[in-house]
């Protein structure tokens, strides 16, 4: 069948993407699932910063390669063997389709699932290669198995997770990413507990997660920092107690803390923000790392007597350390009841077209944005 996608061809190396244009909509022959694979129908695509690490070449994805990772839909058709989802099915997609049956899938952290990744890091899908093809007959990749900037997308059914038909699409299509990265982070990764302090570094969709899923599990204080004023002014809204600019931070938190925070997540992708997370907790304090730097960045700059003379530690969270099929819907649970209005970040919606996606990335590109969303198929205004 045929499909609009989003496809990248090359690394943009100038901005504005707006003047540069550097992903274009092109028709694109989708492939009928296959055993294990399902046909969805996207209702809504959530751009996110890692869309824009592939564009910037900050995340080196085999291109040609048809993006979009964090997204909501309807099931259309299920290939053989399918037993997860049904057709009618509301389903979020998510980017880690894990196999089940790997060692870290068996301990409980599919995130990291071994086959996921070498499905992801090949351009093809978790049950074979991939599905599409350009008008020229070339190989179009996935971008880690969804590629959901587009009408239709194939993709593993372990890629999707049933979800309520009454929660909006535009709400459902933040939480495969940005809540399963963010509020995992806190409440899967570190898990936090009622009455600790907690300082955010960064207020992009998965740092104002996170900060929901501070303020979700009773943390006190909840820290927000960002160097734009209205991402703090977001921040305070979702649930932070303060907010700071970068260089107001630090003393600010070792003054609310009485000498640092318990935890502090790093949630921009910068090794310098790492080290600043470092000294904004006390002793014994713990800093996770939840952005995606650039592959060639290094971490510097960090005392080594942080670790085993003040007990400080560093932990990596890939996805949250989530388990999709539990964790997205009891955040739709924490959304329902208020403490995760992840609709507020919502910036605005486009529609799925060259201009308007190039648009997308610009504003992602120079901070305005937090979240934007693709009607990718007219569902949203249907």
């Amino acid at each position: 069948m045929k499909t609009a996608a989003v496809v990248l061809r090359a690394v943009a190396t100038e901005r504005p993407y707006t003047t540069t244009c550097p992903v274009q909509v092109e028709e694109l022959e989708l492939g009928a699932p296959r055993e294990g694979e399902v046909l969805v129908r996207i209702a809504a695509a959530s751009l996110c910063h890692s869309d824009l690490s592939v564009v910037n070449g900050d995340r080196v994805r085999p291109l040609p390669m048809a993006l979009g990772h964090e997204a909501v839909g309807v099931v259309e058709e299920t290939g053989p063997g399918v037993a997860r989802v049904a057709a009618g099915d509301h389903v979020a997609l998510v980017f880690v389709p894990s196999c089940g049956f790997c060692e870290r899938c068996a301990e409980g952290r599919p995130a990291l699932c071994a086959a996921a990744a070498a499905a992801n890091g090949s351009g093809g899908l978790l049950h074979g290669p991939a599905l599409l093809r350009d008008a020229a007959g070339a190989t179009v990749n996935h971008q880690l198995g969804v590629s959901a900037f587009a009408q239709y997308a194939v993709v593993a059914q372990e890629s999707l997770v049933p979800i309520p038909h009454d929660v909006p699409f535009t709400v459902a299509s933040m939480f495969g990413c940005a809540v399963l990265t963010g509020a995992g982070a806190v409440l899967n990764t570190a898990g936090v507990r009622a009455g600790q302090s907690a300082v955010v570094y960064g207020l992009g969709g998965v740092g104002l997660s996170a900060v929901m899923g501070a303020r979700a599990a009773g943390a006190w204080p909840v820290v927000a920092v960002d160097p734009v004023a209205a991402k703090r002014e977001l921040a305070l809204r979702l649930g932070a107690h303060h907010a700071y600019a970068p260089d107001e931070a630090e003393a600010a938190v070792a003054d609310l803390t009485g000498g640092g925070a318990e935890y502090a997540f790093e949630a921009v992708g910068s090794p310098g923000v790492t080290a600043a997370c470092l000294r904004a907790v006390g002793r014994g304090g713990k800093v996770v790392s939840v952005g995606l730097p650039a592959p060639d960045r290094t971490l510097d700059a960090v005392p080594a007597l942080a670790f085993a003379g003040e007990g400080k530690s560093l932990l990596g969270s890939y996805m949250g350390d989530a388990v999709p099929r539990r964790d997205i819907p009891r955040f739709l649970d924490l959304w329902r009841a208020g403490l995760m209005p992840v609709e507020q970040m919502h910036t605005g919606t486009l529609r799925l077209t060259t201009p308007d996606v190039n648009a997308a990335l610009e504003a992602l590109a120079d901070g305005t944005a937090i979240r934007q969303v693709l009607d990718t198929s007219g569902l949203l205004t249907a």
